[in-house]
Order: C-alpha cells, then sequence, then structure tokens
C-alpha cells in the first residue's frame, strides 16, 4: 500500500530525538525539511542524510517565524537536559513558548497539522505514581528547572488555546527517558554519562543514594510513538504519555553498564541536585489504548547499541564530557 507523500517539517530536527524522527519519515516516502540552530543539535548527526533527495536542512532559530510551505510540523526544538537549557534559561523559556507561538502560527496559516514533544517534566517532582496525563504535577515555578518545565508546560497551554480557540490539528506527547545512538555527548544525561565513564573506566557518579528511578525508552520506540500519534484523526491531540513504564534505580543501572562495556569502575556518590525528582515512571495506558503502542525495544539490547555508539565516538577523539555536569534524567 502507497503512502502519501507529504512535506514534513522537524524543528530540532539534527538533535538526538529530531534526526532518528527525519531518518523515519524519510524510510517512509516523506519530504523532510530539518530546522535546527545547531545549539545542541549536531550536523554530524544528519550528514548521513544530506545527499538523499528528499531531505534538506536549514539553519534557523524557532524563536523567529519561519516561513515554508509544508504540510505537518514536528515541533522538538528546545535543549533537553539540565546542563543545555540551564545554560541560558532565559533562551530556553524563549524556545519553548515564542518557538511554541511561532510553529502555531505557521500551522495555522497552512492549515497544517502540529505536533508538540512536550515532557515528562510537566510533572515535576511527582506526588503520584506512576504519571497518568490527569496528573497536575508539582514543579516549582522558580527553582533552576523552571526555565524547562514552565516553558514546556506553557507550551501545552498554547497549543490547548489554539485548538480551543483556533480548531487547530494538534499533537501533543510528553516524552519520558529516552536514550539511544546519537544522545549529545555533553548533556551530562545519566546513560550518556554512565556509559561514557564506563568505557573510560573512571568512577561512575550516583547521585544522592543511588535509589532514584527512572524508566528508560529506546529511540526508535519513541519514534514510533510519534508517527501513530501524527497518524491519529483530528479528534485525538493528547496529552499522551510515551515511554518506557518499567522502572531501574540508578545503582542498578550503573551496575548494568559496567557490565555491558567490561569496565573496572566503581561507584562514587555526590549530592542530589535542586529539584531532582526521586521518581519519574509513566503511565502509558493511554498509548496503548489510543495508538495500540508500547515499547519493544529490552534495556540491555537497547543498552548494548548505545554503548557501540560512545565507543565509537570515543574512539574517532570526541571528549564527551565527564561527571561534573551529570544529572540523574
Amino acid at each position: 500500500m502507497s503512502v502519501l507523500k507529504k512535506r514534513i517539517m522537524v524543528t530540532g530536527g539534527a538533535g538526538f530525538l529530531g534526526s532518528h524522527l527525519c531518518e523515519r519519515l524519510l524510510a517512509d516516502g516523506h519530504d523532510v525539511l530539518a530546522v535546527d540552530n545547531y545549539f545542541t543539535g549536531r550536523r554530524d548527526n544528519i550528514a548521513h542524510l544530506l545527499d538523499h533527495p528528499s531531505f534538506e536542512a536549514m539553519r534557523h532559530d524557532v524563536t523567529f517565524p519561519l516561513y515554508v510551505e509544508v504540510d505537518e510540523i514536528y515541533n522538538l526544538a528546545c535543549p533537553a537536559s539540565p546542563v543545555h537549557y540551564q545554560f541560558d534559561p532565559v533562551q530556553t523559556t524563549k524556545t519553548s513558548v515564542i518557538g511554541a507561538i511561532n510553529m502555531l502560527g505557521l500551522a495555522k496559516r497552512l492549515k497544517a497539522k502540529v505536533f508538540q514533544a512536550s515532557t515528562s517534566e510537566v510533572y515535576g517532582d511527582p506526588q503520584v505514581h506512576p504519571q497518568t496525563e490527569d496528573y497536575k504535577g508539582s514543579v516549582n515555578p522558580i527553582g533552576p528547572r523552571a526555565c524547562y518545565d514552565e516553558g514546556k508546560r506553557c507550551a501545552e497551554t498554547l497549543f490547548f488555546d489554539y485548538f480551543r480557540q483556533h480548531r487547530m490539528r494538534i499533537k501533543v506527547v510528553r516524552i519520558f527517558n529516552t536514550y539511544g545512538p546519537r544522545m549529545h555527548p555533553n548533556d551530562g544525561r545519566v546513560v550518556s554519562n554512565f556509559i561514557v565513564q564506563a568505557l573510560r573506566g573512571e568512577d561512575i557518579t550516583i547521585f544522592g543514594e543511588g535509589t532514584q528511578t527512572r524508566a528508560f525508552c529506546y529511540v526508535d520506540d519513541l519514534i514510533e510513538g510519534f508517527v501513530r500519534m501524527m497518524g491519529t484523526d483530528d479528534a485525538t491531540v493528547g496529552p499522551i504519555n510515551l515511554g518506557n513504564p518499567h522502572e531501574i534505580p540508578m545503582n542498578e543501572l550503573a551496575q548494568v553498564v559496567i557490565r555491558l562495556t567490561g569496565s573496572r569502575s566503581k561507584l562514587v556518590k555526590r549530592p542530589l541536585p535542586a529539584d531532582d525528582p526521586t521518581q519519574r515512571c509513566p503511565d502509558i495506558s493511554r498509548a496503548k489504548e489510543v495508538l495500540g503502542w508500547q515499547p519493544t525495544v529490552p534495556l540491555e539490547e537497547g543498552l548494548g547499541k548505545t554503548i557501540a555508539y560512545f565507543d565509537r565516538l570515543l574512539s574517532s577523539g570526541a571528549q564527551p564530557a565527564g561527571s561534573a555536569g551529570a544529572v540523574q534524567r
């Protein structure tokens, strides 16, 4: 069965998730425009796509209006790890809020379907576990993570107000921890940090007692969720949680990484960062019911592919971040 070819724009298209999404959309037979200002996105992530006849890359900051002709928009633009979004918190908020306004305005003019990549961070340090989409969250609006948390919350507000006021065709998903090849080497996230430290034979940094839990979804599974959500009828707007519902404590994750890398790294503990959630795990009942979606890639399989990626990166002479900026995210 042939697929109707669409022209699809991906903001943040040179980022970790964006580059995988561009790859998937091209494989599905679409024309793809990747838009990125390369603050955290990397040209290397899309270098293998540049010669594809249906792919185009554009350097652009979504806080400025953009005038293109597309059928669908995936709005992924925003630094997504604390190391990056806290570097320039004002710009982070502007990217989430003004970027959403610009993408919604463009979609309104084009009558295009528009997808918002929101985040589990909208739940803050949750008092309900696991988190359902109906949970309103427990967020500190003036803390060091607020630029991202509140920026994404405001973006959701804008999407749903455009939906109610202008009958826009919106899709909103909330992304939980995702990992895989092309994670930014300097993002300080727990998976990339543990792997790099283990491959280098360095001590692995555990924040707090290491009992805080996270649930990790492999990138291919997440992208499948994106595509299924965008393919739903106009009555399905979300928000819908996308993530892996199986939790693992940080201590246990570190031990798995040590085993898979064959490393002799030891665990060292450091103080827990401000506003770091003790638990983060999605209830994906809605995704199962509405999208027929759930993760399928086992953690050790996904970690193996991610380790192989970082091993190649280190062998090529890249200099990923050490432990100083790491967060248990």
